[in-house]
């Protein structure tokens, strides 16, 4: 298995990873919505024998600090618990440090996210729509992050899923 970023060729793939990932094709959208807007920081995906078995998307975002948004992560239903998931959000981590990208934040559940490092504490001080217990934040390349107070804004394309 292997992690790189996504190439053109790609798109097709992801699209059916995150459609078959989630049951349905809203994250699937967001994807192509973000990619379409110019709101995609970088892509990756992990590859299984020559197929596309797991995508990780990071996006621009709104902060009072240069930060990025996770999501959506997605990997094919016979993959999972294999570590696919794992290494896409590990090396999307160490390249947003890589780039100086000082947080990252994600909307989703606590129990997976927390082995990552992101914590709804570190969030809870924002305004947000998505302020709550699914909102996690993670500091980049420092323990904490460089404020834990202000407004976040996730691209537009995150109002569309509701």
């Amino acid at each position: 298995m292997i992690v790189r970023l996504e190439t053109p060729g790609d798109v097709a793939a992801i699209r059916i990873v995150e459609e078959i990932a989630f049951g349905q094709s809203a994250e699937a959208q967001l994807v192509d919505d973000l990619r379409a807007a110019g709101d995609s920081v970088f892509s990756l995906v992990a590859v299984d024998d020559g197929t596309v078995v797991g995508h990780a998307l990071f996006s621009r975002m709104e902060a009072p600090f240069p930060a990025l948004a996770l999501g959506p992560v997605a990997v094919l239903h016979e993959h999972r618990r294999t570590g696919f998931g794992s290494r896409l959000i590990r090396q999307g981590i160490a390249r947003s440090e890589a780039a100086g990208w000082q947080g990252i934040f994600v909307l989703g559940d606590p129990a997976f996210y927390r082995r990552f490092g992101f914590d709804a504490g570190k969030a809870s001080g924002f305004i947000s729509p998505y302020a709550g217990p699914h909102l996690m934040a993670l500091p980049v390349g420092r323990s904490e992050l460089p404020t834990d107070t202000g407004i976040v804004q996730h691209a537009p394309a995150f109002a569309k899923l509701g």
